[in-house]
């Protein structure tokens, strides 16, 4: 099936990318929603992977410095993992940081994913550190 990544500029849409990291982070992750829903997503650039009309995917950027942006909540559901839809949110997620004048992305990262964003062209650039009670490294990449 195919999956269409886009930003989620409707309403709908928006609704669709908080559902995904409902799923990923609060349920399965056991994230409290109060961490996960941080009061700055009206801040962020949203994007979303639909397939079948089903949100499996979303992710969120937010400018942090003049042409600095944070890459944040990158999720995929459980049952669509290994498809490549992280991949495909990373590439949109990057396009549209390049479009808006962003050339240098950071990111915290989840340990158990730091290896796939390294295969992104994302480099370590700290020590392990706990957040909302997992481990996470941070990471950056230059576009």
């Amino acid at each position: 099936m195919t999956v269409d990544v886009r930003v989620a500029e409707s309403d709908p849409d928006r609704e669709a990318a908080l559902s995904v990291r409902r799923e990923v982070f609060i349920e399965e992750q056991g994230v409290p929603e109060d961490i996960e829903m941080d009061g700055r997503d009206d801040e962020a650039v949203h994007l979303v992977a639909t397939a079948g009309g089903e949100p499996v995917g979303a992710a969120r950027l937010r400018e942090v410095d003049p042409g600095v942006g944070k890459v944040e909540r990158v999720a995929v559901v459980d049952e669509r993992r290994g498809e490549g839809i992280g991949r495909d949110l990373m590439d949109t997620l990057e396009a549209t940081a390049a479009d808006r004048g962003i050339d240098r992305l950071i990111m915290h990262a989840q340990t158990h994913v730091e290896a796939f964003y390294r295969r992104l062209g994302y480099e370590t650039t700290s020590d392990v550190f706990e957040e909302a009670g997992i481990d996470h490294v941070e990471m950056e990449k230059t576009l």
